[in-house]
């Protein structure tokens, strides 16, 4: 049977000059149809990202017409107070030179204080009468010790029967040279005054030289809720105690003379 030499065979064009036909290359139709499908699912994308904006912008237009706040807490804020007392602090100071009281860095006060009642007693005037303020003088380093009036003399003793707390009971008053300052009396109508820089009790002769001597000033102490007493014509001489006698005498930076300086003003013990 004669061999069909029309066309050779494709694996060997070149033997009888047939040229392979490169006019449509294979898989083009695949690569047709995946183009395709890649630009549907970008136009589906598409619209799926618009179709969200707009409801966006639907629910945004709802809440501002209906004039709604958009609230992103569901319960209101609260404000929680502050732990400790009501806001002022007690610190124990270390020790450091006196000071006027009052001229120190101040505390704010959340409440103003009330002033107290007076109570009118029956048969008496409405008019309330001062008040009057009775201290005993406590020391620091010898806390069971008082000022105590002995022999006109005023000493740190402790305290022992009924005499004895009358003559460590004071009348606090205005200081005779100033009243900012303080001056002392005793039971029987007497001020303690230094005198040859000792304190003592003396009846008021009027003059100005007594009623300076008979008054002194509360200066800041290195100890809480003390005082110390600066003297008005002596300034920088403070009273202290020295071998249990109340004395007055030049301020100096040691702990022995801040502590010996420094006394708290108590209740009266009579």
């Amino acid at each position: 049977m004669p061999e069909d030499k029309s066309r050779p065979p494709q694996d060997r064009p070149w033997e009888n000059g047939w040229t392979l036909d490169t006019s449509r290359t294979p898989g083009t139709r695949r690569l047709y149809l995946a183009g395709a499908l890649a630009v549907a699912t970008i136009i589906a994308c598409v619209a799926a990202i618009a179709a969200t904006d707009n409801k966006g912008d639907d629910s945004s237009k709802t809440a501002r017409d209906e004039g709604g706040l958009i609230s992103f807490s569901s319960q209101p804020a609260t404000t929680t107070a502050p732990q400790g007392d009501s806001g002022l602090s007690s610190v124990s100071p270390s020790p450091r030179g006196p000071r006027q009281q009052g001229t120190g860095p101040t505390v704010a006060v959340t409440e103003t204080p009330k002033p107290p009642k007076p109570t009118a007693s029956k048969g008496s005037s409405s008019k309330p009468k001062p008040s009057v303020t009775y201290r005993s003088v406590r020391s620091v380093n010898f806390p069971d010790r008082f000022w105590h009036v002995d022999d006109g003399y005023v000493g740190l003793d402790p305290v022992s029967g009924s005499e004895s707390r009358e003559d460590s009971t004071f009348k606090q008053v205005k200081g005779l040279a100033n009243a900012s300052c303080y001056s002392f009396a005793t039971h029987d109508g007497k001020y303690l005054r230094h005198r040859n820089f000792v304190l003592r009790a003396d009846r008021n002769d009027g003059s100005s030289l007594f009623k300076q001597d008979a008054t002194f000033c509360p200066r800041d102490a290195a100890y809480t809720s003390a005082t110390m007493l600066e003297s008005v014509n002596y300034p920088g001489y403070f009273l202290r105690h020295r071998n249990f006698v109340v004395r007055l005498e030049r301020f100096e930076y040691s702990s022995q003379f801040l502590s010996d300086s420094s006394f708290q003003l108590v209740h009266g013990l009579a």
